[in-house]
This record gives C-alpha cells, sequence and structure tokens, in this order.
C-alpha cells in the first residue's frame, strides 16, 4: 500500500489499546535503555490526555488494520527551565514512530502536516518538541518542517535538542 493512501484518523476509544501496544513497542526498539515496562504518564492516561482532553490530540496511521505510525501532542509542562513559553499557547509533539517498512515515503510528513493543522485550527500558537542526535534523520526531519534549534543540553548520553516551530508559519 502507497503510503499516500494509508488513511491517517485522530485514536478514538475503541483504539487505545492498540495504539498503546504499539507506541510501547516502538519506544522499547528505538529506546532500548529505557525500562520497556514502565509507561510514561502521557500513555497511562491516554484517554484523559490526547482523546478527552481539550489540549491533545493524537493521530493514527494504518495499513491492512495494523497500526503502521503515530504523533501526537500535548500541552507543554514546562518541565525544561531554560525553556520560556510563557504566555504563549504551546504543546509538545510527541511519539512520533513509523514502521521501518513505511518510512522514506512521505507518512511521517503527512502525520505531521495533519497534526500541524489540528493544533493550528486549536489556536495552538508554538509547536515544541526534543529530539535527539542518535535517532537517525530526526533533527533533519523536523528542519525541513520549519523547526528551529532553542537549546542542545550539554548531557553525554542523549544530547536533548530542543526545537520550536511557530504556527503563523506554514506546516
Amino acid at each position: 500500500m502507497s503510503a499516500l493512501a494509508i488513511p491517517i484518523t485522530a485514536a478514538a476509544h475503541a483504539d487505545i489499546p492498540a495504539t498503546l501496544a504499539f507506541v510501547m513497542r516502538a519506544r522499547a526498539q528505538i529506546f532500548p535503555m529505557l525500562d520497556p515496562a514502565a509507561m510514561p504518564a502521557d500513555l497511562a492516561g491516554f484517554e484523559q490526555v490526547y482523546i478527552d482532553g481539550p489540549d491533545g490530540h493524537f493521530l493514527i496511521a494504518r495499513a491492512d488494520e495494523q497500526i503502521v505510525a503515530a504523533i501526537g501532542y500535548l500541552p507543554y509542562d514546562h518541565r525544561f527551565a531554560q525553556l520560556d513559553y510563557q504566555g504563549r499557547r504551546t504543546v509538545e509533539i510527541v511519539r512520533l514512530f513509523v514502521e521501518p517498512a513505511f518510512r522514506s515515503a512521505g507518512l511521517a510528513s503527512r502525520l505531521f502536516r495533519a497534526l500541524s493543522e489540528h493544533a493550528q485550527q486549536q489556536g495552538v500558537e508554538v509547536l515544541y518538541l526534543h529530539t535527539h542526535p542518535f535517532l537517525a534523520g530526526a533533527i533533519a526531519f523536523w528542519e525541513k518542517h520549519g523547526f528551529t534549534i532553542t537549546d542542545v543540553e550539554d548531557d553525554p548520553l542523549w544530547h536533548t535538542t530542543h526545537m520550536e516551530k511557530a504556527l503563523d508559519e506554514r506546516p
């Protein structure tokens, strides 16, 4: 199936078990140094954060009934002291995962554009995310979509790279 033909939909209540399984499996593959049994708070509260919550949104892409890609956003929680988003409605993009067989075909870009358009319709002003240099192609992907690097942490393992994009710019 062509990546252009893969439907992208908002995650619904019925999608939660399959979505969590997909995201946790992808997370374990990409971040083997993390405890695979520890479910992050946003995923533990998936329904409240992404479906019923007013400031979260989560998209999934399916091919042959199987989730093959995902992306979401949730309200930015101001946990990084060096970043100041006070007074600007800011969300954090999270959980962009694409199955290897579906990469490099434009699916991640389609997911991001759909998520960005939704955020813009909801009055979001700034998209924030962080990534890491060891994730091949991640920084270049986000830069291609208009993000700029705002900070790179000087830690030996992660080198967390903080990026942002104002939503008055095109996705």
